[in-house]
C-alpha cells in the first residue's frame, strides 16, 4: 500500500529495453576539456579534476520542453556525456573502473551562472547554481554493449539552429575511466551512480523559446525547447 511519504525514484529509460535506470547519485566534472577550462579563465595544464553533485531529483529525460528556473538572469547550457555505472567500488584501478560503466548518454548541466559568479564571490556553496530543479536534462541511455568504449566522437550544441558547442570526447583532459578512479578516491561508487564528465568550450546563455539540440557521436541527440 502506498503512503504519503512514498517517493518517486529518479530513472532513465535504456534504449531497446522495458526496464530503466534508477539514478542514485549525480557527480559532475568540473572543467575537464582543455578550450572550456581557458574560457572559464583556467590553467587545464595545472589543474587535478574536480568534482560537485547535483540532486537525483534534477535528472530526467525531458518530453520536449525544459523550463526556465527562477532567480536567475543567466542560465548557461553546458553539453556533456554522461556516464551510468552498474558497479561501484572504493580506490579502484583504472580496469576496475572501466567495468563499472553501464551506459552513456547526452546531458547538459544547466547552471544559473549569475548565482555561481556570486557564490564564487562570497565563497559560498554552489548548490543555487547547478542543483535546482530539472537541472540536468538527459538522453535516453545507449548500454556499453550496445555502443562499445567511447575514446572519440563528436560532441555538439545548437540553439536555435545554430553552432554554439563544438568538441570531441578525445578532448577531454580526464578520460572516463580515469574520472571514476580519481572520483572513487573521495567517494565509493555504487551501481546507480551518475556522472557528468565535462564540457566543451561555448556555453553560454539560453532563454524561453530557445531550441537546444546537442548531440553525441555515437550516443544520440537530446533536443527540446525552453518555456
Amino acid at each position: 500500500m502506498k503512503t504519503e511519504f512514498d517517493l518517486a525514484v529518479a530513472s532513465l529509460p535504456i534504449r531497446g529495453r522495458e526496464t530503466r535506470f534508477p539514478v542514485g547519485r549525480v557527480f559532475c566534472v568540473g572543467r575537464n576539456y582543455a578550450e572550456h577550462a581557458k574560457e572559464m579563465g583556467a590553467d587545464p595544464s595545472r589543474e587535478a579534476p574536480f568534482f560537485f553533485s547535483k540532486p537525483a531529483a534534477a535528472v530526467w529525460r525531458p518530453d520536449g520542453t525544459v523550463p526556465y528556473p527562477p532567480r536567475t538572469q543567466d542560465l548557461h547550457h553546458e553539453a556533456e556525456l554522461v556516464v551510468a555505472l552498474h558497479q561501484g567500488g572504493a580506490s579502484m584501478t583504472l580496469a576496475a573502473a572501466r567495468a563499472c560503466v553501464f551506459a552513456y548518454g547526452v546531458g547538459i548541466d544547466f547552471t544559473r551562472r549569475d548565482l555561481q559568479a556570486e557564490a564564487k564571490k562570497q565563497g559560498r556553496p554552489w548548490d543555487t547554481a547547478k542543483g535546482f530543479d530539472a537541472s540536468g536534462p538527459v538522453s535516453e541511455l545507449v548500454a556499453l554493449e550496445d555502443c562499445g568504449w567511447l575514446e572519440k566522437g563528436a560532441i555538439t550544441l545548437t540553439l536555435n539552429g545554430q553552432a554554439r558547442q563544438r568538441g570531441d570526447l578525445s578532448d577531454m583532459i580526464w578520460k572516463v575511466d580515469e574520472i571514476i578512479a580519481e572520483l572513487s578516491t573521495y567517494y565509493t561508487l555504487q551501481p546507480g551512480d551518475i556522472i557528468f564528465t565535462g564540457t566543451p568550450a561555448g556555453v553560454g546563455a539560453v532563454d524561453r523559446g530557445d531550441a537546444v539540440e546537442a548531440t553525441i557521436e555515437g550516443v544520440g541527440q537530446l533536443a527540446f525547447r525552453m518555456i
